[in-house]
């Protein structure tokens, strides 16, 4: 992954991650979701969401307008 990458979304839950993702897609912010999940034991590891540095306050901002989806 590039630099200035920074997490800005973490879940167990797939869906979740690409609910914010989409969301983020919504007002043009690129993000990128890394599955750290165990491949055979689903309960271990986490999915994140990454976005550019410089896109972090207005992705915050998006978070928090569609927290009641999440």
């Amino acid at each position: 992954m590039e630099k200035n990458w920074i997490k800005i979304f973490t879940s167990v839950n797939y869906y979740q991650a690409e609910m914010v993702k989409q969301a983020l897609a919504g007002y043009h912010i690129e993000s990128v979701i890394i599955n750290k999940q165990d491949s055979s034991h689903r309960t271990f590891g986490e999915i994140e969401v990454y976005i550019h540095q410089e896109d972090f306050s207005d992705a915050i901002e998006v978070i928090i307008l569609n927290q009641v989806n999440l």
